[in-house]
């Protein structure tokens, strides 16, 4: 016996995401991991007998279509009708045992089974059909048994055509053939008696009402999603805080004794029982508050049972009286969450749940703890994933004493988009390095306010992209933008205010040495105590443009002209332009090509 948390109770509300901003392949996952199913659930009776077996199909608009049942080899009735007694099916039986649920669910592979020598009768029209056991159908999936249409499931289908059972098509295909594999959308009734003529999703709540009517199903919700079994037989977890007395009978240990620690003295050597089990500081422990006889639960809680709630005690962690507080609550839910996908259907759906549970309990005032969820990327080395086996991993601490922590961090940034990560390189910290040099070597410059229009455009610019691309996690396009400023004005005066700003957008990439920028600035405090910079955005309107002229494709000069210009004026002004005029005369222009805002090029013979 193990123990297990009611995650199913809240499936309902677990595949609600309203309130959360996650990736599209996380919230899926989670959906198909829960995986609920609306449809019916049908009783069919087997024939001589006073058993019966039920169903759960999520189109009962085919029930006319179902030609024989599947049970699984694990099915209750198998035992209950002695079908062992059969050497043949014990022997099936006990191979499908051996397979693992991926075999057995393969679309691909060859479907097998045996017949019990039992029939069903088909509710809807008392026809007779056989009762088949198959390892394709799962005991813990639905209900154990299946309704098998072979004209609209394909895998009933392939199982039909090898055991040359009875094919009924009972959906319009528009003439489409199931001769040779089964046609599973929506349609139009046929052969369904008082279905006929209907569409799909009016045939099936004409069914539902039948046979709720008729006493003989009843429209339902299944899941895939299990309750979560906590229960380890290993000592690393938390111990489950649950005693039994002399007879038996399981009983929560109360709050005063809690927490319950893991004990210390616990040997290692497999025996057959859990390690807390060799432990006899526990058994004092447990004898000394609740009596001789009774004894301690020797299992462990499943590790996900920590992660699922530490969030909540980060924001109070020193607090030795409670594990959170009205302290915590004030900084929660998580505003950003980063992690990987991995564990979109263990942690993720876990901390939801936990979550969930605790607010039922009065505990918390929210329904979500991670309100945003972002995926990072995978570094790779020669496009292949790091491993210490492969012998392909980077140790950082060579590229920190190289060149400092500030680079290693913004290069890991800069080497491609977060969510995707990237391919490291050696050779490639090297520009980051450079990059950094000379924005601490904008500190010597004599600052001025001479700022012309095309510095204010830039400076304001950066801000606007900056803080936009740190919003969307765009770390690697920030500091593109950061390098553009820096090349900007490496060769040209700015005003101390545009240094300061651009100190507070490149702290959050590399705070070493924005701290000592800050500092040789005259600041006195830290730049992270200081406001994020705002941008003008009336400084954002250019009245002028820059223009590369070419001829026959090579840049052979550089304009800069107002941006209301028309496109004739624009090509005279280029044509006129010292450089590039000298390559065009006495030349024939056989083509002029104007990219907007940006160059002109001469195709000339």
């Amino acid at each position: 016996k193990q123990w297990f948390l009611k995650i199913t109770n809240y499936a309902d509300e677990l595949l609600n995401f309203d309130e959360l901003n996650w990736p599209s392949k996380t919230v899926m996952m989670q959906k198909n991991w829960i995986g609920r199913s609306e449809g019916a659930n049908i009783t069919f009776v087997v024939h001589g007998t006073d058993l019966s077996l039920d169903v759960f199909t999520t189109r009962p608009d085919t029930l006319f279509g179902a030609t024989y049942m599947v049970i699984s080899p694990e099915h209750p009735i198998v035992d209950t009708l002695n079908l062992k007694e059969d050497n043949d099916i014990l022997v099936y039986c006990n191979n499908a045992k051996k397979k693992s649920e991926l075999q057995r669910t393969d679309l691909e592979k060859d479907k097998t089974g045996i017949f019990t020598g039992y029939y069903a009768v088909n509710p809807i029209n008392n026809k007779r059909i056989k009762i088949w056991i198959a390892d394709y159908v799962l005991i813990n999936y639905g209900t154990g048994a299946i309704m098998a249409v072979p004209g609209h499931d394909q895998r009933d289908f392939d199982f039909a055509k090898k055991y040359e059972l009875d094919i009924i098509k009972v959906v319009d295909c528009n003439d489409i053939s199931i001769e040779n594999e089964a046609y599973t959308e929506d349609g139009v009734a046929v052969n369904s008696e008082f279905l006929n003529g209907m569409k799909t999703k009016d045939a099936k709540e004409e069914m539902y009402k039948y046979l709720e009517e008729k006493n003989l199903g009843s429209r339902t919700k299944t899941y895939r999603l299990k309750d979560w079994l906590i229960s380890r037989q290993r000592y690393w977890g938390t111990p489950i805080p649950i005693v039994y007395d002399p007879e038996g009978n399981s009983h929560p240990i109360p709050e005063e004794y809690l927490p319950w620690v893991l004990p210390d003295d616990v040997e290692y050597k497999p025996k057959g029982t859990s390690p807390l089990g060799s432990s006899k500081e526990l058994v004092e422990r447990t004898e000394k508050i609740f009596g001789v006889g009774w004894r301690p639960e020797i299992d462990t809680m499943d590790t996900f049972m920590c992660s699922s709630w530490y969030y909540l005690r980060y924001p109070d962690s020193i607090n030795p009286h409670e594990a959170f507080s009205e302290k915590s609550l004030k900084w929660l839910p998580v505003d950003y969450y980063i992690g990987g996908s991995e564990h979109a259907t263990m942690h993720l759906l876990y901390a939801r749940f936990i979550t969930k549970a605790l607010r039922d309990l009065k505990y918390l005032n929210f329904n979500e703890p991670f309100i945003n969820l972002y995926h990072q990327g995978t570094i790779t080395k020669d496009g292949t994933k790091m491993s210490k086996s492969k012998g392909n991993t980077v140790a950082p601490d060579q590229f920190v004493d190289m060149y400092g922590s500030d680079t290693f961090r913004c290069y890991l940034m800069f080497m491609g988009p977060f969510d995707e990560g990237g391919d490291w390189n050696d050779k490639g910290i090297k520009g980051i390095h450079r990059f950094l040099i000379k924005s601490y070597s904008l500190s010597n410059k004599d600052f001025n306010d001479n700022s012309s229009e095309e510095d204010l455009y830039i400076y304001n610019y950066t801000i606007k992209k900056v803080t936009e691309d740190l919003s969307s996690m765009k770390f690697n396009t920030a500091l593109s933008k950061m390098m553009e400023f820096v090349n900007h004005f490496t060769n040209k005066t700015l005003s101390s205010n545009m240094f300061n700003d651009f100190i507070k957008l490149l702290s959050p990439f590399a705070p070493h040495i924005s701290e000592e920028l800050w500092e040789i600035s005259g600041n006195k405090d830290s730049v992270f105590s200081s406001s994020w910079p705002k941008y003008d955005e009336n400084k954002l309107i250019k009245n002028t443009m820059n223009i590369a002229i070419q001829v026959n494709g090579k840049l052979r000069g550089q304009i800069n002209i107002e941006t209301n210009l028309s496109k004739e004026d624009i090509m005279n002004n280029c044509k006129n332009h010292e450089n590039a005029s000298l390559h065009i005369k006495n030349k024939e222009i056989i083509k002029e090509i104007y990219v907007p805002g940006k160059l002109v090029n001469f195709v000339v013979k």
